[in-house]
């Protein structure tokens, strides 16, 4: 069991976490595929975001969002537990810290609780969210799925705006059924696979993938 965020930091390089695998797809805006490889292979080390202002605002308010959500959902069993570190049975490299775990009280189907915060700060921004996940948190949580085997994902995000100094809050919630992504997952774990074995344990450079325009 993981006690320390020095533990989950060590065990952070044994694998692909679930912030991680988008950039296996080349779908992650602060990583490309081939810097997640040069950090899994210690080639680089990993830039510590833990004090930027954005990351500490989301750790902050996470509890609290977690809570809320309890209020609202009352058909589901809220817990949470820290380091909540998950493996895939098949494939122990695919893992998931859960920012909480879901039980529906009336099948008894589990599920993950996924807690986003993000500043709106242009129209682009905006638009990823509407009707949607944006492309990395999709396959964000999709490798949850993949770690726990669990039923499905609801993904709670608070949009923040800051207009002149007057902030407005809005609070979205999507839901993610595994039956409904099954040839998603399929592709991820065939994917993540592939750059596990190939890649990093066979210490071969992956070819750079751009996202499409």
């Amino acid at each position: 069991m993981i006690k320390t965020r020095e533990q989950w930091l060590k065990e952070r390089r044994k694998g692909i976490g679930a912030s991680e695998a988008s950039a296996v797809l080349g779908l992650n805006p602060y990583m490309s595929n081939i810097e997640l490889w040069q950090i899994k292979t210690g080639r680089i080390e990993p830039e510590d975001i833990s004090q930027k202002p954005y990351v500490k605002y989301g750790i902050e308010s996470e509890p609290h969002l977690r809570a809320l959500f309890a209020l609202d959902f009352p058909q589901y069993e809220v817990s949470y537990r820290e380091y909540d570190l998950f493996r895939n049975s098949q494939h122990p490299f695919i893992f998931a810290t859960l920012d909480g775990r879901l039980v529906e009280k009336a099948t008894g189907r589990k599920g993950v609780l996924e807690i986003k915060t993000t500043e709106i700060l242009k129209s682009m921004q905006k638009e990823n969210w509407k009707d949607k996940i944006p492309d990395n948190y999709y396959v964000q949580v999709l490798h949850q799925l993949l770690a726990t085997g669990w039923d499905f994902v609801i993904l709670k995000a608070q949009l923040k705006y800051d207009f002149d100094g007057e902030v407005f809050l809005q609070i979205k919630h999507y839901r993610i059924e595994r039956s409904e992504v099954e040839e998603d997952l399929e592709y991820l774990e065939e994917k993540e696979v592939k750059f596990w074995t190939k890649n990093v344990l066979g210490d071969k450079k992956p070819d750079l993938i751009l996202p499409a325009l």
